[in-house]
């Protein structure tokens, strides 16, 4: 994977969840907080389960394992989630902005939160943030549905026809 790919699947990761944000905004805070026996509880709690793995993740590439994720209960409404996301968004994109082939293809070491000291390509991590937020936008749809909202599209190719417009390709 080169740096420019890996800089396009972050552009699509940020799309995505700036898009999931969103089509969340439009619930009220009840529905956003309300349990709903989904993997992560809520809306919130899924929503905010991504943000705290990119958080997670961010660190990992940069030498650090933290012991824990972010506690989703300071979340306690649609607009404070995105306000964290929005100041936290910039730093991992300005990352990847500065990542050369080298840095992709060295090997990191980092520390799980439960299954102890893994080492792999700095890509493969990469690549797993993104897929893991694709995941859990996939939940966090269903849950939409399920609360009688509409969820918005973040497929891949989604991103790829709006950008083709926007650029004229």
């Amino acid at each position: 994977m080169t740096p420019e790919e890996m800089r396009v699947l972050y552009d699509y990761n940020a799309w995505a969840n700036r898009r999931q944000l969103q089509a969340v905004s439009k619930l009220t805070t009840d529905e956003f907080l309300k349990p709903m026996g989904s993997s992560f509880g809520s809306v919130r709690d899924t929503l905010a389960h991504i943000y705290g793995g990119e958080w997670l993740w961010l660190e990992r590439f940069q030498g650090r394992s933290p012991s824990s994720l972010p506690d989703v209960t300071q979340f306690k409404d649609v607009q404070s989630l995105e306000e964290r996301w929005r100041e936290f968004e910039p730093r991992l994109l300005s990352f990847v902005r500065g990542l050369a082939q080298t840095d992709l293809d060295r090997v990191m070491e980092y520390k799980t939160l439960k299954f102890g000291v893994y080492k792999n390509p700095l890509w493969q991590s990469m690549q797993h943030l993104v897929n893991h937020g694709t995941y859990h936008r996939g939940q966090v749809t269903t849950l939409l549905r399920q609360l009688g909202a509409e969820p918005i599209l973040t497929d891949l190719m989604h991103f790829y026809r709006e950008r083709a417009v926007a650029t004229g390709a």
